[in-house]
Parts: structure tokens; C-alpha cells; sequence
């Protein structure tokens, strides 16, 4: 699930066609959701966008959204949530999405709970900076084992049993890509005061380092799912 062009699956796409996977796009605004349920596809990648999960109100598709997604997560399916994808699975396993008290954009450190030493997040122990990108936040699902915080959010991250994941940050998003984010998020970065120059040499200091443990993270993953 797709709802900007340039949050595609980015480094964790290798890994997924390594798995036998096949990738389809589904783009949230233009493609008809009702045939994303009848595919039911064996593997379901939520990914990020500039939109709330809370924000019914502007953009109702997200009801039907959420609904699809409910479904998937009582039905135990593989499904994995990046940003955006990470608060839409959170209220479809009836947690709170919510501004959050802060803009957390730029490459910073998380930190692994117990559990998050012991999942595919592990590689982040030596070396914990990854790329954050939003505003909202969400409650814990009921259920689940928070893996990561940061210093602003403490779900950062969360695992529902073996097949379903959620990060807050972007563990996804490539060196090569990462342009079309400061040109997309071009207004937000304005508005917020942030530097663009800064977060294009943060890209280029960390930028493959991180491509290589987005390979390990969503191979652990892919790994350990029960289907």
C-alpha cells in the first residue's frame, strides 16, 4: 500500500523478491481498494505519506483502510508497517493515533527494548541511528511487544507474534532515493525550520550503512514468519 510515489519499499525490496515474492503497487487514492481485499496477498507492505491515520475527516477512504486491515491482523496475516503503515495497523488493532509533541524528522538513534535485541531489529544495537520522519504517534496495541524507542516517542516500533511489525521510523528508505524525500517533503522541511543540506549530508554519511541493515532486517523478518 502506497500513498506517495517516491515511500516505495526502497532497500527492502531485494530482500522481498529474494524471498519469491512478487511486488505490486497498490497506490492508496487511485487504485480500487476493494480488489487489494479480494487478492488478500500473501505478504502486505503498509507504507509511509504525509497523511494522518487519524484523519478520517479529510481523507474517509481511510476507514475502509483500516477496516481491510483489522481483518488482516485477526486473521494472523503477514503484514509489516512503515510510518503511516505503523499508526494504520496500531488503530486497526484498536490503539490511538495522535499528534505527537514534537516533529521527529532526521537521522537519530533508537533504542532496542529486550525484545527488540532479540528480533530482526538487532542489527541496530551496534549502531543505532536510523531516519525519522513524522509527527503523530500511537498508544502500544494491546498484545504487543514494543521493540524501539527514540528520545521524543517511546513506540518506535512493534511486533504483533511472528507476522506482524510496525516502524515508526523509515528503516526502508535508501541512499539512492533519498532526494525525492527532501523535494516531496519539500514544504514540511520549510515550515519546520529544517535544513535541507544538513539531512543531505546526514544521507550521504549513514545512507548505505543503513541500505545494508534494511537487507538484514527484512530478511529476519521474512525468516521468522509462520504462514
Amino acid at each position: 500500500m502506497r500513498h506517495v510515489g517516491f515511500e516505495n519499499l526502497g532497500a527492502f525490496a531485494p530482500a522481498i523478491r529474494a524471498a519469491g515474492y512478487d511486488i505490486v503497487y497498490h497506490d492508496v487514492g487511485m487504485d480500487d481498494r476493494e480488489r487489494l481485499e479480494t487478492l488478500d496477498p500473501d505478504l502486505l507492505v503498509v507504507l509511509g505519506g504525509p497523511i494522518g491515520a487519524h484523519d478520517e475527516h479529510n481523507y474517509p477512504f481511510l476507514t475502509d483502510y483500516i477496516r481491510f486491515l483489522a481483518s488482516r491482523l485477526e486473521r494472523d496475516r503477514p503484514t509489516m508497517g512503515i510510518c503511516l503503515g505503523a499508526q494504520l495497523i496500531a488503530r486497526a488493532a484498536g490503539s490511538r493515533v495522535y499528534p505527537g509533541s514534537v516533529k521527529e524528522i532526521g537521522f537519530s538513534p533508537i533504542t532496542l527494548t529486550d525484545a527488540g535485541q532479540k528480533s530482526c531489529l538487532a542489527v541496530f544495537q551496534e549502531s543505532p541511528t536510523t531516519l525519522h520522519w513524522h509527527g503523530d504517534t500511537f498508544d502500544l496495541p494491546r498484545g504487543a511487544q514494543r521493540l524501539a524507542s527514540s528520545q521524543f516517542y517511546e513506540n518506535q516500533a512493534f511486533s504483533l507474534g511472528a507476522n506482524i511489525i510496525a516502524f515508526q521510523f523509515h528503516p526502508e528508505a535508501t541512499s539512492v532515493g533519498f532526494e525525492q524525500w527532501l523535494i516531496g517533503h519539500t514544504a514540511e522541511l520549510s515550515q519546520e525550520g529544517i535544513s535541507i543540506p544538513r539531512l543531505r549530508a546526514d544521507a550521504d554519511m549513514f545512507g548505505q550503512s543503513l541500505d545494508k541493515k534494511a537487507g538484514i532486517i527484512c530478511r529476519s523478518w521474512l525468516n521468522q514468519l509462520r504462514v
